[in-house]
């Protein structure tokens, strides 16, 4: 049943939030503690609890799937490979800084800094950008990979070496190059990644650029932005860079904005919206009308002109992908289980991607939005 038809009908619902009905609902479905990047972004939705109730048994919770299934006493990682070079895997990193932030224990430092030192030795571009995974992705840079690496970056960076200008300028070198390669200048949106290179089979011969916009990997990427603006510092002259590329991919998100639904198409590049095939995804659908309900709390955004669609897009989340169990938790559904350029990024291969129930990488976003839309 959706969670719109209970709204007002159930105890639940009509005492809760849905930040805080969702957050229950997956303690109680229960989270396989990881340092995986989809439990990393589910994660940050319980800092968004804790932040908005100062539930104690949220943290305690969140810590419980942090300390030893992550994060060891000594301040290892549990299962590092330190010759691996995978952005994803630098995710974990804006969580255990949180703890480190929260709690000041030694432990969350030198498991920080184990992924900040993975940074320095990451394989780059020749105009130094870093490359998505070694060795399946050479010379290729990914918007997910900007979500994964980039902000921790930045917040490692201001935590402990804000004066450092060339880490600053490295930082927003990161975002100036996928913005410069993967941007569309007609439509604003952004393409999936590019290849330096330009060997992959879906590099465009002279940008090497990917063909189509995915939808997700542009939330990863307005998600990024929004964590890694308010973190720079205002005297360097990337923050403006960073403030007019998130400008402009949140109005060109209000043109590729779904009139029915509310939502975001799965590809979202023309001709596809609409096409048999194409549908409204859910977890690029939250993390946009985040992007958006952020953008405004920050000032960056005008309240009189995003609100409105901000709303009938976080309704949207709420009447399709909340589903309300026998039980009264909360399932969450449309996700797409993953997109990758390890493919043939065509619009056959990421429509052939099946859906998945409950994924983390479409409830944290949810969560993240809940918590701005109910701090309004």
């Amino acid at each position: 049943m959706r969670a719109s038809f209970l709204v007002l009908a159930t105890g639940a619902a009509a005492s809760t939030s849905y930040l805080t009905w969702m957050a229950d609902s997956f303690i109680q479905h229960g989270v396989r503690a990881s340092r995986g990047y989809g439990e990393a972004t589910l994660y940050e939705g319980y800092e968004a609890a804790f932040a908005s109730t100062h539930n104690k048994s949220y943290a305690d919770w969140y810590q419980s799937q942090i300390d030893s299934a992550v994060v060891l006493e000594n301040g290892t990682i549990r299962g590092w490979r330190y010759d691996y070079y995978s952005l994803d895997d630098y995710r974990i990193g804006n969580n255990i800084l949180w703890w480190y932030e929260r709690t000041g224990e030694p432990k969350y430092k030198r498991a920080a800094d184990v992924i900040r030192s993975q940074l320095d030795r990451h394989p780059r571009t020749p105009t130094g950008g870093f490359w998505h995974r070694q060795p399946d992705y050479p010379d290729q840079m990914w918007l997910d990979g900007i979500f994964m690496a980039d902000s921790f970056y930045a917040k490692w960076t201001s935590l402990f070496d804000g004066h450092n200008r060339s880490a600053w300028d490295d930082i927003a070198l990161q975002y100036d190059h996928i913005d410069a390669r993967t941007r569309n200048r007609t439509t604003g949106l952004l393409v999936h990644g590019y290849d330096e290179s330009r060997q992959a089979v879906w590099a465009d011969p002279v940008t090497g650029a990917a063909p189509l916009v995915w939808g997700r990997a542009v939330g990863w990427y307005i998600m990024s932005l929004l964590e890694v603006i308010p973190l720079f510092p205002e005297s360097h002259p990337g923050r403006a860079r960073l403030v007019r590329y998130f400008i402009t991919l949140a109005a060109a998100l209000k043109k590729a904005q779904d009139e029915g639904s509310g939502g975001w198409w799965l590809v979202m590049s023309e001709p596809y919206p609409g096409v048999p095939g194409n549908y409204i995804e859910s977890s690029a659908s939250a993390m946009f009308t985040f992007g958006w309900l952020r953008g405004i709390s920050l000032g960056l955004l005008a309240k009189d002109e995003y609100l409105e669609p901000a709303r009938r897009a976080y309704n949207g989340l709420t009447e399709r992908f909340v589903k309300v169990n026998s039980d009264g938790t909360l399932n969450w559904e449309g996700t797409v289980e993953v997109g990758s350029l390890g493919s043939n990024a065509t619009f056959e291969y990421y429509t052939s991607i099946p859906l998945s129930e409950n994924d983390h990488r479409g409830v944290g976003p949810f969560m993240l939005a809940s918590y701005e839309m109910e701090s309004l």
